[in-house]
């Protein structure tokens, strides 16, 4: 499942067991990390495990945080001492985002009432989307996101909330999506000129589009506020069967400063799949 279907089915998803995969968190309980990296990993990977089971076990692997969670379960998220890296629940959809001003009006509406939120529970960071072209030229959307986006900007200043906007590629999972590009973005944060917009950059995602991940994180880091992973190809497990090596990445996000979190973002092809999550966590705390 796509993360863009899973955002409309989630609600419909059957709760099932994880016994399965109880035992890859078993020897790994009050896990020691570096704490060099602030690790997370994202809801939607692992859809078919309740999150009232899926927030213990992050704990026992020295997980703390969580991604693309709406408010909904913010509450079950504080039960557990799991914190929310990533919020959503304000954008309409991938596709339909602050590049085309016919969405502005709902869009700011929606920010405008879930910024708040997100401060009040505690949270930092709440997610964005350009929308796709639509036979849109690159320059005038870049404008539209600025024009749209710097309507929240002084609330999400205000309330100490980062927007960030999710580089996809447009090659293989998110045809036709605006956002595409590490310099696209970047120049959208220069216009915008705010500590509070950031870039979600997603390393799969940027791999896939653009390559060079290690140069571009050293030269444009102070635009990204967060960090996705996945295998390249196939948007499986980080190890050996895929052609990133993560640990050189990591390597390179430290020693940037970043203090934010980096989150897996992987579809475990593995049947014990907290046992994936498990080892990516390892693999990418340098």
């Amino acid at each position: 499942m796509k993360r863009r279907d899973f955002l409309l089915t989630s609600a419909a998803i059957p709760a099932v067991t994880v016994a399965s995969c109880a035992s890859s968190t078993q020897d790994s309980a009050n896990a020691v990390l570096k704490g060099n990296i602030n690790h997370s990993t994202c809801r939607w990977c692992f859809n078919n495990i309740p999150l009232e089971e899926l927030l213990p076990a992050l704990k026992d692997m020295g997980i703390h945080a969580i991604d693309l969670i709406g408010e909904k379960e913010w509450p079950i998220l504080k039960e557990h001492g799991i914190e929310c890296s990533m919020c959503n629940g304000a954008e309409i959809s991938l596709t339909e985002g602050w590049n085309d001003p016919q969405y502005h009006p709902e869009l700011i509406k929606k920010y405008t009432d879930q910024i708040p939120k997100v401060a009040a529970a505690g949270y930092k960071n709440l997610i964005c989307f350009s929308g796709n072209r639509r036979g849109m030229d690159d320059q005038v959307g870049l404008q539209n996101c600025v024009s749209g986006l710097k309507q929240i900007m002084p609330l999400a200043e205000q309330h100490g909330v980062i927007i960030q906007m999710e580089l996809f590629n447009s090659k293989v999972d998110h045809a036709d999506y605006m956002c595409d590009s590490s310099a696209w973005g970047v120049q959208l944060c220069k216009e915008l000129g705010s500590d509070n917009f950031k870039l979600l950059y997603d390393i799969y995602h940027m791999q896939i589009q653009e390559g060079d991940i290690i140069r571009t994180i050293q030269d444009h880091h102070q635009y990204f506020g967060h960090y996705h992973t996945a295998g390249v190809p196939g948007r499986n497990e980080i190890d050996t069967t895929q052609e990133l090596y993560y640990p050189a990445i990591m390597e390179a996000i430290v020693k940037t400063g970043f203090k934010g979190y980096v989150a897996q973002e992987f579809i475990p092809k593995a049947e014990d799949k907290l046992g994936s999550l498990q080892e990516a966590i390892a693999i990418c705390d340098v």
